[in-house]
């Protein structure tokens, strides 16, 4: 995967919203230039994509339109519309790696949370042990900052579950289409009420 080089920079101020599908990917004079030019429009569609972020439809419907009439607008221009393209290109790389990057960080997080929880647990495990080994009869405990208080409870446990008489258990049962016979079925030209098949491309960007 090719590294993003131009960072893109934060969305300060929102971008002006015209009433129609604007275009404010549009060369600009000087900045039109080489390098200069990959790094003006990595930034402008990732401020575009930014917006895409909301939970508003209209805003997000806005920024998508004038991402693609920035395209469109170059239908005459083999190298405009490339270099737009490409630059939209960078920023869907560089998104999808900060999401990777992300599930990464997320992971490790919660494998420290787990393994946090897991040596409470055990200290607590330990505590109590020892405390109640003290004072078997006692039901609470209280220090100077902390209380430990204790409330009885009740758990079946099944030790043979197919030793249980019928009348203690409980039928469930689940179905599912068979989506891989429905597929075949209709390949073979087989008509099925609720069902369809639908053909799909699908794109990946290298």
């Amino acid at each position: 995967m090719a590294v993003l080089t131009a960072p893109i920079a934060p969305l300060t101020p929102a971008l002006p919203q015209a009433a129609g599908p604007s275009c404010s990917l549009q060369r600009s004079g000087s900045l039109w230039q080489l390098g200069i030019e990959a790094q003006e429009l990595t930034t402008a569609i990732g401020q575009l994509a930014e917006q895409l972020e909301t939970d508003d439809p209209d805003q997000r419907a806005s920024a998508l339109a004038e991402l693609e009439a920035a395209l469109l607008a170059e239908e005459g221009n083999k190298q405009a519309l490339a270099a737009k393209a490409d630059a939209t290109c960078w920023v869907i790389e560089h998104l999808r790696g900060q999401a990777a990057y992300r599930q990464q960080q997320a992971k490790r997080l919660t494998d420290l949370a787990r393994s946090d929880a897991s040596r409470a647990d055990a200290l607590e495990e330990s505590l109590v042990f020892v405390l109640t080994q003290l004072q078997p009869s006692s039901t609470r405990f209280s220090f100077p900052n902390h209380e430990i208080s204790s409330r009885k409870s009740a758990a079946v446990v099944i030790d043979d579950e197919q030793a249980l008489d019928s009348e203690w258990l409980t039928v469930t049962t689940t179905s599912k289409p068979d989506k891989a016979a429905i597929k075949d079925a209709l390949k073979a030209g087989r008509q099925i009420t609720g069902a369809q098949l639908l053909s799909r491309r699908s794109w990946r960007i290298c």
